[in-house]
């Protein structure tokens, strides 16, 4: 992996942040494929091991009745659920008081006053919910669009960083530069790590590699890393997504999406090749019931429940998509990177490091901050934009 020479920049300072005492968080009890069924056990168990969080439980009232005596627990109404099949337009101007809509205004102000809740989390279908979130949240200042990240295993044990991984499919260099920052300020808030390695997805290492977007976005993110606004490696290509030798990998949402897809297939792939090999005879089926503890590892490893949480970056206000067809202990981790993030107030961090980044390259104020109107997303496209919901 290629890296700049970075004996001379001064790195990001650590933003001293106070976590919050409380976090509450509102949560789409509908929302996905399995609703209340999968939504409810978690958010009992998440509870459990977190003493200092709130829940708002949105959803049709006849549906959360169990809920209703647990403490730190308030269930707020609502009438209509967006389906996985819904189109964008539906969720956005014909279901109003759907328990996704609903949980998301818990993130707004009214009249005045505090947020009722301080992240949402829903498993609703990613495009109704990156719109309808987009359209009452709207984007910080200096952000044109929002970007979907999340987690991919690697081989130290730990995770990856990946973002876009879908919201935007066509992105100029400026974007990729907005994802760095806001790719940066989450991994600092959820994992701690002050100054992450950032890398910038591409067909090579070297600088002169890759499309005239990806080579001027290599440009600006150096002049940020010369900065001291990123800490900022180079090019990486897609082998290092898995290493551990970076934090964040940046990339537009084709790649980004191509690149997630490949990789949950791939580790589809390889754990039905292992159960087929261990079962051709009763010589591999003895062997595999030797190796079972390191077979059991090895698929707790790769586990995709274990990083299931994405985070709708950019809006002004947290929140957090999980797979549609999570389990019980899928969406507890996604509530458990949600609650990370507002506790160690992740909004503040991005709009401290956009704000940064502004006011280091007047020159690129312009093409940081000006893109008119608010665009939908539907699926994995970015449509034009709705006047009205």
């Amino acid at each position: 992996m290629s890296t700049i020479d970075s004996s001379h920049v001064s790195k990001p300072a650590a933003i001293p942040v106070k976590p919050l005492d409380v976090v509450r968080l509102a949560i789409d009890c509908m929302g996905g494929d399995h609703g209340p069924s999968v939504t409810l056990p978690a958010a009992k168990a998440f509870l459990a091991r977190h003493p200092n969080a709130e829940l708002l439980l949105v959803g049709l009232p006849e549906a959360l009745q169990e809920a209703a005596a647990w403490p730190r627990c308030t269930i707020v109404a609502a009438t209509e659920v967006v389906q996985m099949d819904d189109t964008v337009e539906v969720a956005l101007r014909r279901k109003k008081d759907s328990s996704m809509r609903v949980a998301i205004n818990q993130l707004k102000s009214v009249d005045g006053a505090a947020p009722r809740a301080d992240a949402c989390v829903s498993a609703g279908n990613t495009g109704a919910l990156m719109a309808v979130s987009r359209y009452l949240l709207k984007t910080l200042d200096g952000i044109d669009r929002p970007a979907i990240a999340s987690v991919m295993p690697t081989q130290t044990g730990g995770y990856t960083t990946m973002l876009d991984l879908g919201a935007n499919v066509d992105c100029t260099a400026e974007h990729l530069l907005q994802f760095a920052l806001m790719g940066s300020a989450l991994v600092s808030a959820v994992d701690g790590k002050d100054e992450p390695k950032v890398g910038l997805l591409n067909i090579g290492e070297e600088v002169i590699k890759g499309s005239e977007t990806i080579k001027r976005a290599g440009e600006l993110l150096r002049q940020a890393g010369a900065a001291g606004q990123l800490n900022f490696i180079g090019n990486v290509e897609g082998k290092d997504i898995f290493t551990g030798e970076v934090d964040l990998v940046v990339c537009d949402g084709f790649v980004g999406n191509v690149a997630l897809k490949t990789a949950e297939g791939l580790a589809t792939m390889i754990i039905s090749i292992i159960r087929q090999e261990f079962g051709r005879s009763w010589l591999s089926k003895l062997a595999a019931m030797l190796a079972m503890p390191v077979l059991k590892r090895f698929k707790a490893r790769v586990d995709h429940r274990r990083f299931n949480g994405a985070a709708l970056l950019g809006l002004r206000g947290l929140v957090f998509k999980s797979h549609g067809a999570a389990d019980q202990l899928a969406f507890e981790t996604a509530l458990n990177r949600a609650y990370d993030a507002a506790r160690n107030r992740l909004l503040a961090r991005v709009h401290d490091r956009i704000i940064a980044a502004l006011q280091a390259q007047p020159s690129n104020t312009e093409a940081l901050g000006t893109e008119a109107g608010v665009s939908e997303v539907s699926g994995n496209m970015a449509t034009p934009v709705v006047q009205a919901a």
